[in-house]
């Protein structure tokens, strides 16, 4: 029931998806006992390329919770979605967590642990490969996502990076290819036509 409880999907008024990803109590010593505090780390996203995350922290879990919303709806970035998926490989890293992202095939799914994964599902992604590496520290992991997903590039962005046209790099472009390098055509045709 408590994973239920954390992975809940919830969209609120504005049309946002809006995830708990973690809940924390924190204790401070004082002269007549312990005081104890709650963090909460939310993700929000729009399900279509937009995602943010936020902490927030509070003497009750709720009011933790609100916070950590609005400063995740404050921190949205753009982020590319290929076909579902993302458009390359792509390493993330943050203190000692390394986080791995791969592309994958129409029907794979979101392969991911629950925290990568409500990210992921909150950014919109449906199919990635996913793999956390060193530090599985809530707060490190999610930055550490963020990061990666920072670097990834559209094909529009890095035609535009290299003064291209676009069009050249998604000409004949399948995510199956790109993942497991099987396509329509074969390597070698593609090869005698240039």
């Amino acid at each position: 029931m408590n994973n239920k409880r954390k992975n809940r999907r919830e969209e609120k008024d504005d049309g946002l998806i809006e995830k708990t990803i973690d809940i924390n109590r924190v204790a401070k010593v004082v002269k007549g006992g312990r005081r104890f505090n709650f963090t909460a780390l939310v993700v929000v996203g729009d399900g279509n390329g937009r995602v943010g995350i936020g902490y927030g922290k509070a003497a009750e879990v709720p009011e933790a919770i609100r916070k950590a919303g609005e400063r995740a709806r404050r921190a949205m970035v753009d982020v590319p979605v290929l076909e579902g998926t993302v458009p390359h490989f792509v390493n993330g890293r943050f203190g000692a967590s390394k986080v791995v992202l791969r592309p994958a095939s129409p029907g794979t799914g979101v392969i991911a642990g629950a925290k990568v994964g409500a990210i992921l599902d909150a950014a919109g992604y449906s199919n990635v490969l996913t793999k956390v590496v060193g530090s599985n520290n809530a707060n490190n992991v999610v930055k550490a996502v963020m990061d990666a997903l920072s670097r990834l590039e559209s094909p529009e962005m890095y035609a535009a990076r290299l003064g291209r046209n676009a069009d050249e790099f998604l000409d004949g472009y399948t995510v199956g290819s790109r993942v497991w390098g099987t396509s329509g055509t074969e390597p070698s045709d593609t090869a005698n036509a240039k």
